[in-house]
């Protein structure tokens, strides 16, 4: 959805340019439980209620949050209730973290597998990715996924190397159906 990225860019880094190093899990974190109110129908159709004013959408929301909120968060939560961009939050905390991992020169890596992959197996998979990435700090998420067959599938920002076994036969029926 490239309207919600191109409307979350700017709050996400206002927000970013804001804080301090020192702040960034922290807001990111704030963002994150956010993010997951946003996407709630019920809170959606608050946001969309003539009778229900921003400022009471807002503390509605701080409280509702378990971490409580700092005052730069707060105050975005403001501006963007006031904006009616409540339903950019996913993407504005996407993008934060994205900024984040940038400037702590690290990067989110998705892993699907399978099978579960623990211990010296992933830490072999994560060595030889870091080599791949220069060097960058990577943050693993695993998923696990039976319809891939064998192999991984492995996405670090838009990246994606695949080796299942699922995308090697989708290759050979594609060649096969030339």
């Amino acid at each position: 959805m490239a309207e919600l990225a191109t409307i979350a860019r700017p709050y996400a880094e206002a927000l970013f340019q804001s804080a301090k190093p020192t702040e960034l899990a922290s807001m990111l974190e704030q963002l994150n439980e956010l993010a997951q109110l946003a996407v709630l129908p019920e809170v959606a159709s608050l946001s969309n209620n003539p009778k229900v004013s921003e400022g009471d959408l807002t503390k509605l929301l701080s409280g509702t949050v378990k971490t409580k909120l700092d005052g730069k968060v707060s105050s975005f939560l403001s501006l963007v209730n006031q904006s009616h961009r409540l339903a950019a939050i996913p993407e504005i905390a996407s993008q934060f973290e994205a900024m984040k991992n940038k400037s702590e020169g690290a990067a989110e890596v998705m892993i699907t597998s399978a099978f579960p992959i623990e211990g010296s197996a992933l830490n072999d998979l994560l060595s030889s990715l870091k080599k791949r990435f220069g060097g960058k700090d990577l943050r693993p998420t695993i998923q696990i996924d039976p319809a891939l067959i064998g192999g991984v599938r492995i996405q670090v920002g838009d990246e994606v190397m695949d080796s299942s076994v699922k995308a090697r036969l989708a290759q050979m029926q594609a060649s096969l159906g030339a």
